[in-house]
């Protein structure tokens, strides 16, 4: 393991530049002290291995109110950016007997009858979507972002969870702002009251009127004694499984699209039958995770690792996914380029490992392999109408994105 330096490596929250940054941590080692933004320190876990090893150790936790003392002690404000994604009650930052009896309540809900059941459903929102794209004036580019990859996965966890369309663009505002880790204090103060307001009374709806909806089903699910979900695990629950169902899709969408529109020997091979769609979804995702950093975990005791580097107790542990997924360990000296035949294109952690690998999964992967081949089917023609390099990010160290991403339909001269 690398020597480890002196202070530690801040992170840009804004995360400009994904792939300079992750190069940077690697360097240093497969486990760096790092800077999140208000100065809370971290290990930022780049190295496949070690991330899979820690991942499943019972040692790490991801329970603030037990592991993290800086959080104990009052020192992280409700109005640090990253607040949210360590202070609900919900499955996420469960530890242990409480992880296993959350998730069993969530899994009844997120079963595979109920995804498999929305293809329909994902086939005519994309097929609406592509038609209103289809409508786009001849040589005028459209947004393929705004129009596609964001769109389809808030209406299809939207009418999955039964939320009505009044709250769908507010409740997409909210949780586009969850994942803004450059945040100002005022906005993490506003986004909390404003979602839990929208959970709130989606909750109070469906149990005025219970649906066929996963809503209503974690509602009523009851674990082996009879106890189900409190009201805080309710919400936060809601909360966890709504904006996770979505804000990751739209990313993998998002970078999947502009991976291929920017590699044509890869599409071509696709094309082809050289490879397959899951090909592209699987290194897209290993190529650019939609959540390149998940906060967070904590020791819940010392742990030793190689180089005579220790976490120790109570450390808080940042999951690096992006910086891991072009680990050259795993994925050679060309793990930085885009390739759907790699032959570990599959060994990618952007769905998380172990006790807390993602239940959404199946759907995530169901869109996307809906979408697609629908997209590139309708028009085989499509272009970026600008330049790659002029792609800009998200703006975020929690979301592996674009602005935009915009496209011409047909050449221009067929124009």
């Amino acid at each position: 393991m690398a020597q480890q330096p002196t202070c530690p490596f801040r992170l840009d929250p804004a995360g400009s530049d994904f792939a300079g940054e992750s190069a940077r941590l690697r360097a240093l080692g497969p486990a760096t002290r790092v800077e999140l933004p208000d100065a809370v320190e971290a290990w930022s876990i780049t190295g496949v291995d070690l991330l899979k090893e820690l991942l499943n150790d019972p040692r790490v936790s991801k329970d603030p109110n037990r592991h993290w003392p800086a959080y104990i002690n009052g020192e992280i404000s409700q109005e640090w950016p990253l607040f949210l994604w360590i202070a609900v009650t919900n499955m996420f930052t469960a530890y242990g007997e409480d992880h296993m009896r959350l998730r069993k309540l969530v899994a009844k809900a997120f079963t595979p009858r109920r995804t498999a059941a929305m293809r329909p459903r994902i086939e005519e929102i994309t097929g609406d979507l592509l038609d209103a794209i289809a409508a786009t004036p001849a040589g005028e580019p459209v947004d393929l972002r705004a129009a596609l990859a964001h769109p389809l996965p808030i209406k299809v966890i939207c009418d999955l969870f039964g939320v009505p369309d009044k709250a769908r663009d507010e409740l997409r505002r909210a949780v586009d702002s969850v994942f803004n880790a450059a945040a100002p204090p005022e906005e993490v103060a506003a986004t909390q009251v404003t979602l839990y307001g929208l959970l709130a009374d989606l909750v109070s709806s469906k149990r005025a009127a219970p649906g066929d909806d996963m809503t209503s089903d974690l509602i009523s699910a009851r674990s082996d004694d009879g106890s189900g979900l409190s009201e805080a695990e309710l919400l936060d629950t809601l909360l966890l499984t709504i904006s996770a169902g979505f804000e990751t899709t739209v990313n993998l969408l998002d970078n999947a699209i502009t991976a291929l529109l920017t590699h044509p020997d890869q599409l071509a091979l696709v094309r082809s039958g050289g490879a397959t769609w899951d090909d592209v979804i699987d290194e897209a995702l290993r190529w650019k995770a939609p959540v390149p950093n998940l906060p967070l975990r904590f020791a819940v005791e010392d742990i030793e690792l190689e180089g005579g580097v220790t976490i120790r107790q109570g450390d808080a542990i940042l999951a690096a996914y992006g910086a891991a997924g072009r680990d050259p360990q795993v994925h050679g000296e060309t793990a930085e380029e885009f390739d759907i035949t790699r032959p570990t294109r599959r060994d990618h952690l952007a769905f998380g490992y172990g006790a807390h690998y993602c239940l959404g999964v199946s759907l995530a992967r169901l869109e996307a392999a809906i979408v697609l081949p629908a997209l590139f089917e309708r028009f085989p023609d499509l272009t970026l109408a600008v330049p790659a390099d002029r792609l800009e990010s998200l703006g975020t160290m929690l979301a592996n994105g674009h602005k935009a991403v915009p496209a011409l339909l047909r050449p221009m001269a067929a124009v």
